[in-house]
C-alpha cells in the first residue's frame, strides 16, 4: 500500500531554508520554500584537498551574498556524502572530502544563522527529495541512488528513511561485485569503481589499457566520447551499465522497491546506460520483484538543490540549535 510522508513529520517555514549541497568537485548553496521551490542559487568549486576551514570561507561567503538578497532563513538543510552522523551532525571524512575529518558542520552552520539546521547523507536526502517532489511522490518504498561522483543508496521502506544501527545504512558504493577491476573504496571491484562518475574514466582504463585516452578523462569526456560514436567509450558505458544493473537487482531482490530512482549520470545521459541497466535488472531478479520501476531523477539537474531544502522540510530527528 503507497504510504507517502507522514504530515506530522513534514515542516513547513514561513520563510525561506537555506540548503548547501556539499560535493567533493562542487559545493551549491541555494534558497529555497517549504514547496520544494528553488529560489536563487550560487556554486563554489571545491579545491582537491583543501581544508574545512578554507573551503567553509568560500562557501559561507555565497550564503552570505544570498542572505543579503533575500533575508535570513528560517532553517538550513545541509546534505553531505557519507560517512556522516547525523545524530552529532558531522563530516567523518567522506572519500571526497578527505581533509574534512569529523567536522560538526551542523554545529558550524547553527552557530553561524541561529536558525533550526539539519545534516543528512547526500544519498538519503535525494531519497527524500524524490519522495517529497519528484519521481517518488506517493510511493511506500524507493530506492535512490546518487550515481553521481559516486555511487550511494538513499533507502525508503514502508514510509520510513531506513537508517541503520550506525547511520550508516545505503553505503553501497563499497560493495565488492568482482576480484577484478578497477579501485575505489581502497577495493579493487567495488560498486563505486564499476558504475558512478569517478569510476567511468577508471574502468575505461581498464578495459581498454593500450588507448591514449586524454590526460583529464572524466565521466563527463566518457559520454561525450560515446555521444560521438567512439568504440571504447560505448564499451565502458555498456559495461558499466551492466554492472550497476547487477547491483541494483540485488537491491531490489533484498528491499523489493516499488522504485528505483537513479541520479547525476542518468539524468545527464539516461539514453546510454539505461536500457543496458534494465535489461540486465530484469535478468537478474526475482520474478515477483520484476514490477519494480526503474527511472531517471523526476527532479533532474535540480535535485542536489531540492535535496538540500528537503533535509529541512523532512529532517532527521535531531537538530541544532
Amino acid at each position: 500500500m503507497d504510504r507517502p510522508p507522514d504530515p506530522a513529520s513534514v515542516r513547513r517555514y514561513d520563510g525561506l531554508i537555506l540548503g548547501f549541497d556539499v560535493g567533493g568537485t562542487k559545493t551549491a548553496v541555494v534558497v529555497g520554500t517549504s514547496d520544494g521551490a528553488i529560489v536563487d542559487r550560487g556554486v563554489v568549486a571545491m579545491a582537491p584537498g583543501a581544508s574545512f576551514d578554507a573551503s567553509w570561507a568560500s562557501i559561507a561567503a555565497i550564503a552570505d551574498r544570498l542572505i543579503v538578497t533575500h533575508g535570513p532563513p528560517a532553517a538550513v538543510g545541509i546534505s553531505v556524502g557519507g560517512p556522516v552522523d547525523t545524530k552529532r551532525g558531522i563530516v567523518m571524512s567522506p572519500p571526497n572530502l578527505p581533509t574534512w575529518v569529523d567536522v560538526p558542520l551542523r554545529d558550524v552552520c547553527a552557530a553561524r544563522y541561529g536558525v533550526p539546521t539539519f545534516l543528512e547523507h547526500d544519498a538519503r536526502a535525494g531519497a527524500v527529495a524524490e519522495w517529497l517532489f519528484g519521481a517518488g511522490r506517493g510511493l511506500s518504498s524507493l530506492v535512490f541512488l546518487t550515481f553521481a561522483t559516486g555511487l550511494g543508496a538513499g533507502v525508503i521502506i514502508d514510509g520510513r528513511v531506513l537508517r541503520g544501527a550506525h547511520d550508516a545504512a545505503g553505503e553501497v558504493g563499497h560493495w565488492r561485485m568482482t576480484r577484478r577491476g578497477p579501485r575505489a573504496y581502497d577495493k579493487v571491484g567495488s560498486w563505486e569503481a564499476l558504475a558512478s562518475g569517478s569510476g567511468l574514466p577508471k574502468l575505461a582504463r581498464y578495459r581498454h589499457p593500450t588507448r591514449t585516452w586524454p590526460p583529464e578523462l572524466s565521466a563527463k569526456v566518457v559520454v561525450d566520447l560515446a555521444r560521438g560514436g567512439d568504440p571504447d567509450a560505448l564499451d565502458t558505458i555498456e559495461a558499466a551499465s551492466r554492472w550497476l544493473g547487477r547491483g541494483i537487482a540485488l537491491l531490489i531482490d533484498l528491499l523489493d522497491p516499488e522504485m528505483v530512482i537513479l541520479g547525476s549520470l542518468a539524468v545527464r545521459a539516461g539514453d546510454l546506460f539505461l536500457p543496458t541497466v534494465i535489461a540486465t535488472v530484469d535478468r537478474e531478479t526475482a520474478e515477483r520483484t520484476r514490477a519494480c520501476r526503474i527511472v531517471p531523477a523526476g527532479l533532474g539537474e535540480s535535485i542536489g538543490d531540492v535535496a538540500a531544502i528537503s533535509v529541512a522540510i523532512h529532517p532527521p530527528a535531531v537538530a541544532a540549535p
